[in-house]
């Protein structure tokens, strides 16, 4: 590899992109052409100490981390003196909270996908308060058409957002509660642990993408939300200082990897999946489809919320470039497909599209998926309707990813409705986008192309990029376009409305399943 504006005889520079997701923890070597030069990959570990909790071990992630680091370099046949940079991505909303002296954790990391806040959740949701907070602030944005009174005029609160569960540490755990009364203790994401773990303590802090995913940061002002912490009783002296994405945050302590390697990006996994389609301007879309299904707009310098189904984010912070972006959701789709698998349906995941493709429809059969678009209703369960003699294994394969088209199509709709700017590009990626019945199905369903990058794990490579950005291993985005390699292109081929009565028999379907 060119040693470029290394010179002389100085080793060829590299820059790692590490994402911590949900099922797995990825590392990835990049060279400057944003080539994949070596890789390791661990499974993270969740643990369930009761039903609905989810939890995840500080320490054997912390093992599984620096494990990852250590053989992906090695794999790339390279020493840590070559690396440039480090770019870390995380799963987002999962949090922990430790004592700041000691550094000891006061309990497990709790998961996004965690349920113990579901009563807190509904019970806030349904409440008086709530509804007089909406009222006011939707008077406030009337008078003043300021945007900054949007959000709060529809705030809701969801099982996935931190803000809830945190609620619940300082109501349940009393030495965080004792700690956060004497200042002594610390709040931080995925990230922001690592990182005061990687130096050993002298660096606390996160970026702005991960602040606004805990639904605890207020995005339009740009810093942790008062009010909402008063309404939760969580002390705000508890939160990191946020600081740019793409951004050196120190160097790693030189006993961990041998030598130090500087941190020079911290940003939430599907932020970073953004950055790493080169989703750059306003109206430019990703499609992540993995365990759930993330739409990801990017708005520019605009904020648009909207109720219920879409949630307003930072996308990152680069100087003085701030990027917002608009995120609809869906859950459950890797899910569903993994489900499938385990009971047989089918024994590899390659040969869905070509059983779904074999049948000219599914038969009226219909699966509805376990939670709804907006993720309202935690208890709902999954279910299969228009069941008949005839049903094969190729009808339940082809509702199953059906549904995953028909739900990207509600998505999109409302996308289509809330955010006032022209859509642009689509990029998909994620283990699901390699299905060609749903990529194809999907561009039909929205009339629009729809492009699927050759890079996979988008999300280390955005870490990487922002990584580069801050280390001057890249320049610039211009840069980082140039690097973008399409591996192929869904374009619509039928008329949406030829697949009209097999969505309606959904919607009806999906109508029905709240009241079983």
């Amino acid at each position: 590899s060119p040693c470029g504006p290394d010179s002389g005889a100085a080793p060829a520079r590299y820059v790692l992109g590490v994402d911590v997701g949900s099922t797995v923890v990825k590392c990835h070597v990049y060279d400057r052409a944003a080539a994949v030069r070596g890789s390791s990959c661990r499974k993270v570990e969740s643990l369930s100490p009761r039903p609905g909790w989810v939890e995840l071990d500080p320490e054997v992630l912390w093992s599984q981390f620096t494990g990852v680091v250590k053989e992906a370099v090695q794999s790339a046949g390279l020493h840590m003196r070559q690396i440039a940079g480090l770019g870390i991505s995380t799963q987002r909303g999962t949090f922990i909270t430790w004592h700041k002296r000691t550094g000891k954790p006061f309990h497990n990391f709790i998961s996004w996908q965690d349920l113990r806040s579901t009563d807190l959740v509904n019970s806030w949701n349904k409440s008086l308060l709530l509804k007089v907070i909406h009222a006011i602030f939707t008077v406030l944005h009337f008078l003043t058409g300021n945007d900054r009174y949007l959000a709060p005029s529809f705030l809701t609160f969801s099982t996935h957002q931190t803000s809830m569960k945190l609620s619940w540490v300082f109501k349940n755990i009393h030495e965080a509660e004792e700690a956060a009364r004497k200042n002594n203790c610390c709040f931080g994401t995925v990230d922001t642990w690592l990182l005061y773990r990687l130096t050993k303590g002298s660096v606390y802090a996160t970026d702005y993408s991960n602040a606004s995913s805990t639904g605890i940061f207020e995005p339009f002002m740009k810093c942790w939300n008062p009010t909402l912490c008063n309404l939760l009783s969580i002390p705000m002296s508890i939160y990191p200082p946020v600081k740019d994405t793409s951004f050196n945050f120190g160097s790693t302590d030189s006993e961990i990897f041998g030598v130090p390697i500087p941190i020079m990006a911290l940003v939430a996994d599907q932020q970073s999946a953004m950055f790493g389609e080169c989703c750059f301007h306003p109206g430019d879309v990703k499609l992540t489809m993995g365990t759930g299904g993330f739409w990801n707009v990017n708005t520019g310098e605009h904020l648009f919320a909207s109720r219920g189904s879409l949630y307003p984010l930072i996308g990152w912070k680069i100087g003085e470039e701030v990027v917002y972006l608009t995120e609809g959701s869906i859950s459950d789709i890797g899910t569903a497909i993994k489900w499938a698998l385990d009971i047989e349906l089918f024994t590899d995941v390659n040969e869905t599209a070509e059983m779904a493709q074999s049948i000219s429809d599914s038969q009226s059969v219909c699966f509805i998926p376990g939670l709804q678009v907006s993720g309202d209703d935690p208890y709902l369960c999954a279910s299969f309707t228009g069941l008949k003699p005839s049903t094969n294994r190729n009808h339940l394969v082809r509702a199953i990813l059906e549904s995953v088209a028909f739900r990207n199509k509600l998505l999109y709709d409302i996308i289509v409705k809330k955010v006032h700017i022209p859509l642009r590009t689509i990029r998909a990626d994620g283990g699901v986008s390699n299905n060609s019945f749903i990529m194809q199905m999907t561009s039909d369903l929205i009339n629009k192309k729809i492009e699927k990058p050759a890079n996979v794990d988008m999300s280390s490579l955005g870490a990487a990029f922002l990584a580069g950005l801050a280390s001057g291993f890249w320049t610039d985005k211009k840069q980082l376009k140039k690097l973008r390699r399409v591996e192929a292109v869904f374009e619509p081929q039928k008329d949406s409305e030829e697949y009209r009565p097999a969505m309606d028999a959904w919607l009806q379907a999906m109508k029905h399943s709240p009241h079983w």
